[in-house]
């Protein structure tokens, strides 16, 4: 059973070409592994690439899966995904992934509240935008479930947030700009995970845009 930053009382980053990808079981696909707690089938966030003409098995998921299409197009059985598409599969849920032009996702796995059974897809360029909680904070909600929020946040240039605290953890995956914090600078592509009870002073110079949710790591 694989152990990959699977202790979530410890803070995590993992910045672009820190970590190789590696071939998953099927030809065409691999696997950026940024954590995972279990064999094939596992609790796991993951960088997933799939070449052009690739596809993955027809496969149920017990505990959930929630992705977003970071480049390229996604399929499956269900529908068609493109980059910016934001999709959550309730446990139980099953399908045939595939691409034919080749995609990347960002994947997690078997980190679905057992109640949690709403099927979401979401296009983030249609989707709206609301004010932050600060001058300069713009907010995409994109899905809340008891302690859990996922959200979109997009910074403007020289834009500080007040120091806070996260009561059950923070995960943040930067898509665009960089973001910054007293503890260093992450740029696009950067992964982070901050523990429950964390604390930090969250600012950006040049502005960017995050994936983020809060409050789903064990206190």
């Amino acid at each position: 059973m694989l152990q990959i930053r699977s202790d979530y009382t410890e803070r995590a980053v993992i910045r672009p070409g820190d970590e190789a990808f590696v071939p998953s079981p099927l030809a065409g696909v691999e696997r950026l592994m940024l954590e995972r707690e279990g064999g094939e089938v596992a609790r796991a966030t993951s960088i997933v690439r799939y070449a052009p003409g690739s596809h993955f098995r027809a496969h149920t998921h017990g505990g959930g899966e929630e992705f977003l299409v970071l480049e390229g197009t996604f399929k499956d059985e269900h529908g068609s995904y493109p980059a910016g598409t934001y999709v959550r599969n309730p446990p139980g849920s099953s399908h045939a992934p595939r691409s034919e032009e080749g995609c990347v996702l960002f994947v997690k796995l078997m980190q679905f509240h057992p109640a949690d059974r709403e099927r979401k897809v979401i296009d983030t360029h249609s989707a709206e935008w609301f004010p932050g909680q600060v001058e300069g904070l713009s907010v995409m909600p994109l899905h809340h479930f008891g302690n859990e929020s996922v959200a979109l946040v997009r910074w403007a240039r020289k834009t500080a947030f007040k120091p806070h605290t996260h009561l059950g953890g923070e995960e943040i995956l930067v898509l665009e700009g960089t973001f910054e914090d007293e503890h260093g600078s992450y740029p696009a592509g950067t992964w982070l995970r901050s523990p429950s009870m964390s604390r930090h002073h969250p600012f950006t110079r040049e502005g960017c845009t995050i994936l983020v949710k809060v409050g789903h790591l064990p206190s």
